[in-house]
Order: C-alpha cells, then sequence, then structure tokens
C-alpha cells in the first residue's frame, strides 16, 4: 500500500472496469480469466487493473499450483467510509441548519400574516 492510503483507494475506485472487479469479487474469489471473462480486453489488461487493486491493498492475490486467485480485502474501504463520513456529518449538520433556518423563516412568516 501507498503512503496514502485514502488517494490509493479513490485512485484504484477511479476506473469502471476496477470497480466491476471489485464488485465480482465481492461474491467470491476468482481467478484471473475468471475475472477477465466480461470485459472487452485482454487477460493483460485486466493483471495490470489487478496489480492496481493490490496496491491499493484492495485485493489479495494467491497461487495454488497454476491458478492465480484473486480475493477481496475489504479493510482500505473502511478506512476510505471513515474519511466520507466525516464529511457526511458535516453536511448532515448543514442541512439541519438550514431546515432549522427555513422552520423559524417560515414561523416568521406566518406571525407576519394577518
Amino acid at each position: 500500500m501507498t503512503a496514502d492510503p485514502v488517494s490509493a483507494v479513490f485512485g484504484a475506485l477511479a476506473d469502471p472496469t476496477r470497480r466491476a472487479i471489485l464488485a465480482r469479487l465481492a461474491t467470491g474469489e476468482a481467478t484471473v480469466n475468471e475475472l477477465a471473462s466480461p470485459f472487452p480486453i485482454s487477460v493483460q489488461a485486466i493483471s495490470k487493473h489487478l496489480g492496481v487493486l493490490e496496491r491499493a491493498g484492495l485485493i489479495v492475490r494467491t497461487r495454488d499450483a497454476q491458478w492465480r486467485r484473486c480475493r477481496l480485502d475489504p479493510t482500505p474501504l473502511r478506512t476510505v467510509a471513515e474519511w466520507v463520513d466525516q464529511y457526511r456529518r458535516l453536511w448532515a449538520e448543514r442541512y439541519d441548519a438550514l431546515d432549522d433556518y427555513l422552520h423559524d423563516l417560515k414561523e416568521t412568516s406566518h406571525d407576519r400574516d394577518p
């Protein structure tokens, strides 16, 4: 994993092929060939995508005889989720403040109506 794991994960997730690979691995382990089969690109291209995912810590590759298997490691996703959650809380607080303001504004306008 890189010195900045959040950036590495976001970089890995930036590509739709890599996101699709992660979605497939969420259902269970798979070989490189199994991962490559739904895509219109070469096994070598899929291997490059797997390298990006592995460097980001999102997958683990193992070798079993001649088979290279991949599995999802969700740990880095938790780190990213925690990072995103701080902003979710910030926006929730801002929306709550806006809701309070609009409620007060509505109450004030009702007080003025004849």
